[in-house]
């Protein structure tokens, strides 16, 4: 049997015997390239995991499913290097909740939510991860999936239907809300079944009014006009979700639209059109063995206010370094599983606010008591605070209710508590995709006493820096935090104990000692 090539090694061109199959080996295979997948594979190359993505679409999407960045998303990406190649995005302080107004604006480096079309977000997320050397392999869509104790394969079709079977010693699905690795694993995926439908298309040559949310007699309609394109979504009252093998012809959203506005769109031209529902499932474990989820794969929801796309890339940050530490041996035992853990607890509370708003978005008549109700709620800041923090993901919070930790522990680095010297002393280590030790120095004349050492020991995967915390900010009164790879804290000074048990948990055995 011919040996499997390692990551990024060219496949074997082999005209005269193409029945012979491709064989590749990886630490990590990763299935689907979307957002989520190209943001894993980049996340698990600065970790040093060698990785192969299988995509079955050979170019990429056209289709702008999703345009939205929230707050949490943009400071990884920030974290991470990647706001740069996008310029300055517009941005947008109010979004929504389930279609009454909500101003997202939290303290934070990147309030609000910012416009971003998901075909640029996969452009820059694909850059980013085939020059940190990611082989992503179009046109190669998943058959089989083998499973054992040492390693998980993936059977693929490749272009000119070659054989190509990858040996990793992990696979992780990032292949949407139909999942194949889900299917083929016959993972456990319950929820609540589909019961209401928006039909969404992109149409060039029609003038109709904006409409935010629009409730009519009939039904809602959204409609926005950006360089002469106007996207439309529409929703009938009483109207039940289609099963559907495909998507919807152009016909039946013109039907709908006049249905419910009474406008007649038909004498545009349809760039694309599909439709979403409200299904709301979650996988029961993200993890099985050498076979692991994130994105759509993991939870389906109605991409209500942008928070699929979002939730899809934390989980990528999330697992990247965790699973990259894994395959360098290098990881505590646990800290696979502290993936499941977080994120299917986060994942848990998002549907859970996305169940609620698609009540109050399509809800008939029914729903307007509920909506009168909430409406003046919205308006009281608490509240508002509330909400918000659950749509941008800024509120999450690791471990909450652990005994003897400061109450800024699990949560995010609040770099906006840090002065401008300071935050920029924060950035290398994040971007490299490593720990970091960070010391507090109110005088700013740094570099503190003892700085970094209590971290020496773990060099390579932790990164020491200073910096100046602001005062009167939520850091002060620390000396000293520990921030993870993904951007939040593991340990603070006024935590019950010293850093060497996180720095223990986190990052595993000392380089030395």
């Amino acid at each position: 049997m011919t040996e499997p090539r390692r990551a990024g090694a060219p496949a074997p061109e082999s005209p005269d015997a193409p029945d012979t199959p491709v064989l590749l080996d990886a630490d990590v295979v990763v299935i689907g390239a979307g957002p989520t997948g190209l943001m894993l594979a980049g996340e698990l190359r600065l970790g040093g995991a060698d990785v192969i993505v299988l995509e079955s679409r050979e170019t990429p999407t056209t289709e702008s499913r999703a345009s939205t960045l929230h707050a949490r998303t943009m400071e990884l990406l920030d974290d991470r290097g990647l706001l740069t190649p996008l310029g300055t995005p517009p941005s947008e302080p109010r979004g929504h909740f389930g279609g009454i107004p909500l101003d997202l604006t939290l303290p934070g480096r990147h309030p609000g939510q910012w416009k971003v079309e998901q075909t640029r977000t996969e452009a820059l997320l694909q850059e980013w991860a085939t020059g940190l050397g990611a082989d992503v392999r179009r046109g190669h869509t998943l058959r089989s999936l083998t499973v054992t104790e040492t390693y998980a394969e993936a059977g693929a079709t490749g272009p000119g239907g070659r054989d190509v079977r990858v040996r990793a010693r992990y696979a992780v699905g990032c292949d949407g809300e139909r999942s194949t690795v889900r299917a083929l694993a016959g993972a456990e995926f319950p929820g609540q079944e589909a019961r209401r439908e928006l039909l969404r298309a992109d149409v060039a040559g029609i003038d109709v009014p904006d409409r935010r949310f629009q409730r009519l007699p009939g039904g809602l309609a959204v409609a926005a006009c950006r360089n002469g394109v106007t996207r439309v979504m529409v929703h009938e009252f009483g109207r039940p979700a289609v099963a559907r093998t495909g998507e919807p012809e152009f016909a039946e959203v013109v039907d709908v639209w006049k249905r419910v506005t009474g406008e007649d769109i038909s004498g545009g031209t349809p760039l694309w059109v599909n439709s979403f529902h409200d299904a709301n499932r979650q996988l029961t474990r993200y993890r099985d063995g050498r076979v692991l989820w994130a994105g759509d794969a993991a939870h389906q929801q109605m991409p209500i206010g942008g928070q699929a796309l979002n939730l899809g890339l934390q989980d990528a940050v999330n697992l990247g370094w965790k699973l990259a530490a894994v395959v360098r041996g290098t990881a505590p035992d646990g800290l696979l599983d502290t993936y499941h853990d977080e994120r299917h607890a986060v994942g848990r509370q998002v549907l859970g606010n996305i169940r609620a708003q698609a009540l109050l978005l399509l809800g008939g008549p029914e729903a307007e008591p509920v909506r009168s109700l909430l409406g003046p709620l919205i308006a009281l800041d608490d509240v508002r605070a509330h909400l918000a923090g659950k749509v941008s993901g800024l509120d999450i919070r690791y471990g909450a209710g652990a005994a003897d930790v400061h109450p800024l522990t699990g949560t995010r680095l609040p770099r906006t508590a840090l002065v401008d010297d300071g935050r920029e002393a924060v950035d290398p280590s994040l971007r490299a995709g490593q720990g970091l030790f960070l010391t507090l120095d109110p005088s700013g004349t740094g570099p503190g006493t003892g700085t970094g050492a209590a971290a020496a020991a773990w060099a390579g995967r932790v990164g020491t820096a200073v910096a100046r915390p602001v005062p009167g900010g939520v850091l002060d009164g620390l000396d000293a935090v520990l921030v993870r790879p993904d951007g939040y804290l593991a340990w603070t000074s006024a935590d019950g104990a010293g850093p060497e048990a996180a720095l223990h948990r986190w990052f595993g055995a000392p380089t030395h000692l």
